[in-house]
């Protein structure tokens, strides 16, 4: 089929015809191939508006917290690790991750993602007391820790499954793994990559176990690799493939999806890369879009797709609620993982959320890990005094 008649059905989409209407590997392909951006882009935002409350755009107020930064997968791409015996290496305490969580307490916050490397002179059971003592003294907040790949390395470290790892850290409070580690789950761009890190398997394996014991997990997505369109389609199908199992087997799968560009200032890859005939590296903001669009269209049983504004900056993220996003991400308050590899903007307050989700024509809404809606008290305040929103397409 040409670009023009994938859309045409697509556009004919509702959530009673989902899987008849689903659109296939080729189709996405020839979507990323031919279909115009500002067709594609409505035909996402129409999309979008059916799958979700068409007046409103989600946030979260939470924060980064990567307790450690020892890690021994050398991913080329990340500027943040530092390898065992480094001078730079660190990892907090008890307290200094407890006092961080109690900064985001004052501001109302309600989740933490807390993130760090494969470290292997962490004992397992240090985990395990992190969590509860965060747990007693922080009871309100959602703790979404860690990520498979470093649940695989604490598997190695512990000698404990990976489903073990993830049902102990549950019982002592974890609400949830995110989906950081995913990049892309192809093996040929994976092993140049990040030829240290597990397989794709490995990855889909470990969230699937832990939608099993019904963590709250998220699906992510890194592009600009140089990756074909057919590597990216790939990803997204695992994705999907994944959801539909687990919301089939455990009534419960990835609340949302969140894609961003590689970053590439300061890493071995972007200077490995620099200047290479043979990749076409990074994605643009039309690039990003065009992505945030097709990924609307193609997961079509995840509810949820985030704009990302720490790589691609607030402005493109607006954009992208026009175009399938239904959520504006969060304030993180700090962010050390992407910011090492070139970005500037660290965090966001809750007002230029609001005001960014306000001028793209939406209600902005506070929602906790899970989704759940938390309303906020000055959002007519500034619908009354902000300017006229992006008129909806």
């Amino acid at each position: 089929m040409t670009w023009k008649e994938i859309l045409d059905i697509q556009r004919s989409w509702t959530k009673v015809n989902s899987k008849e209407l689903r659109m296939s590997q080729e189709d996405a392909i020839e979507l990323y191939h031919n279909a115009p951006l500002h067709e594609l882009m409505q035909a996402a935002h129409k999309r979008r508006m059916a799958m979700n409350d068409s007046g409103i755009v989600t946030f979260l107020v939470d924060r980064n917290i990567n307790y450690t930064n020892v890690c021994t997968i050398n991913c080329q791409f990340c500027s943040f690790y530092r390898p065992p015996g480094h001078e730079e290496t660190y990892t907090q305490s008890f307290d200094e991750i407890s006092n961080r969580i109690t900064e985001l307490e004052l501001i109302g916050g309600s989740r933490i993602l807390m993130q760090g490397g494969v470290n292997p002179e962490i004992k397992f059971e240090w985990y395990e007391e992190l969590l509860s003592h965060l747990r007693i003294n922080h009871p309100t907040i959602d703790l979404d820790c860690f990520s498979p790949i470093e649940i695989e390395g604490i598997s190695e470290v512990s000698g404990l499954s990976t489903l073990e790892v993830l049902s102990r850290l549950k019982k002592c409070g974890m609400h949830g793994l995110p989906g950081g580690g995913a990049e892309m789950l192809v093996d040929s761009v994976r092993s140049d990559i990040s030829p240290k890190k597990g397989a794709p398997e490995n990855w889909l394996r470990i969230m699937e176990e832990a939608q099993s014991l019904n963590l709250t997990t998220s699906a992510t997505n890194v592009i600009g690799f140089g990756e074909t369109f057919s590597d990216r389609v790939e990803h997204l199908s695992r994705i999907r493939d994944l959801q539909d199992s687990s919301l089939s087997q455990y009534g419960i799968g990835f609340t949302s999806f969140i894609a961003w560009p590689v970053q590439l200032e300061s890493n071995t890859f972007g200077k490995r890369n620099r200047g290479s005939n043979k990749l076409t590296l990074g994605a643009g903001p039309t690039e990003y879009l065009r992505h945030i669009a097709i990924s609307r269209l193609f997961l079509d049983s995840i509810e949820h797709i985030q704009a990302s504004w720490p790589t691609m900056g607030v402005e493109i993220a607006q954009m992208a609620l026009l175009c399938g996003a239904d959520d504006a991400g969060s304030t993180m308050m700090e962010e050390n993982v992407v910011s090492a590899s070139g970005t500037s903007k660290i965090s966001a307050s809750e007002l230029e959320l609001q005001k960014t989700i306000i001028r793209a024509g939406f209600t902005p809404m506070r929602r906790d890990s899970d989704y759940l809606q938390l309303d906020t008290d000055i959002i007519k305040e500034l619908q009354r005094t902000l300017p006229s929103p992006i008129p909806l397409q």
